[in-house]
């Protein structure tokens, strides 16, 4: 009798199996009242007889079951989440509790898009979105992307995967941690937001902002808020970019940084400021072609100009429209472009050149300069035409009254 009982048992799984997967929320207790049947007559499973005796008082509300798979499907019957548990706790609120080592897979167009699992974790389904709550674990399988929180939220129909509460992200070319992670699984898009930290190791660089974009397939990550670029050399920062918004592409090692944006070098030690800058990485070069302002600590030099580019490993500024040289002592250099060798020391202007110091005070004008405007050692030559330069001593009184 127990064999034939079992036999029909069987039966009539698969035929709920097969039921249609709008009502899986009816799948769920139905299947679970005919395990129970079978145990209760047939005597084949102690441990879940012994299960579902000490939860017979509170049978409505709160029952334990071994084995639990959870199924649903969208309008044409294609799987949208699968998630197994080998014991969890039934209750009408939730439709399931508590699961322990529940794995599973989440579907878009009929296809895995994520692989999800957990020690133990609270389920909640309602037919359109399901919630996990505990450790959760969820990797992409195609592109190798693990997320890791404390609560999950597959809303398929807005095709957006939520990672929240404590986000950890690891991927070979991007580290994250971050509060929550919602990720956008056709356009592999991922958002980080909330104390967003992002380190990359080709190139070496980690990056801080409030919200982070990360287009997968791009290899490419958008911060539209402040935003921080530490550049790191054998572990150690060598650069910093800041600005309201960046733009960095992984794989050129190209950071595009906008608005108040600026760039802060350990060696030379060197500050450059500008609306709009290039900053790459790979060959290690800062480009502007906004009004730019370059800063050196040491000597207490400002130059500006219209536009700029530095090499760094030259150690090497090259500017031109409008440029104009500051000192410490108020000397000034200007011209119509001018070359800065931070490590000599030294400037060449070439183009209407105009050098003007005050103590002594005089002018010079030229077409071209070259020396060192810290020490005011600057030698002014005429143009090719002329060949004259043009001097001018002011007298005391005069350069009193400036």
């Amino acid at each position: 009798m127990a064999h034939q009982f079992h036999q029909k048992g069987r039966e009539v799984g698969k035929k709920i199996q097969n039921f249609s997967s709008t009502r899986s929320f009816l799948l769920l207790p139905l299947t679970f009242l005919l395990i129970f049947g079978l145990v209760a007559c047939g005597g084949k499973s102690p441990t879940a007889s012994q299960q579902n005796t000490g939860g017979s008082a509170n049978q409505d509300n709160n029952l334990t079951f071994f084995g639990v798979t959870l199924e649903q499907a969208d309008e044409v019957g294609r799987p949208i989440w699968k998630v197994r548990a080998t014991r969890a706790k039934y209750t009408k609120e939730k439709q399931i509790g508590q699961a322990e080592s529940p794995y599973g897979e989440l579907y878009q167009d009929g296809k895995v898009v994520y692989q999800i699992k957990a020690d133990v974790a609270d389920i909640e389904q309602n037919g359109k979105q399901l919630f996990l709550k505990g450790k959760i674990f969820a990797t992409d399988p195609n592109n190798g992307v693990v997320l890791q929180g404390n609560e999950l939220e597959w809303r398929p129909q807005e095709d957006l995967l939520i990672v929240r509460n404590q986000i950890n992200g690891s991927h070979k070319q991007l580290q994250a941690v971050a509060q929550e992670a919602r990720v956008k699984t056709r356009e592999q898009r991922m958002e980080f937001s909330g104390r967003v930290v992002a380190n990359s190791a080709d190139p070496q660089m980690q990056v801080r902002t409030e919200h982070l974009i990360w287009k997968i397939k791009e290899e490419k990550l958008i911060g539209d808020r402040p935003i921080q670029i530490d550049r790191y050399k054998d572990n150690k920062i060598s650069d910093r970019g800041k600005g309201n918004s960046a733009e960095v592409n992984l794989k050129t090692k190209i950071a595009t940084i906008q608005q108040n944006a600026q760039l802060e070098l350990l060696d030379p030690p060197v500050q450059i400021a500008s609306n709009s800058m290039t900053w790459n990485m790979n060959a290690e070069t800062v480009i502007t072609n906004s009004p730019v302002r370059v800063f050196q600590r040491v000597e207490n030099l400002t130059v500006t100009a219209n536009q700029g580019e530095m090499k760094i490993p030259q150690k090497t500024v090259y500017l031109t429209g409008n440029v104009n040289a500051i000192g410490q002592r108020r000397q000034s250099l200007k011209s119509n472009s001018l070359t800065w060798y931070l490590d000599n020391k030294l400037v060449e202007a070439q183009g209407n050149v105009v050098y003007r110091q005050v103590d002594p005070p005089l002018n010079f004008r030229g077409e071209t300069a070259v020396g060192n405007l810290q020490t005011e050692n600057i030698v002014v030559k005429g143009g090719s035409s002329s060949g004259r330069v043009v001097t001018e001593i002011i007298p005391q009184e005069k350069a009193n009254r400036q």
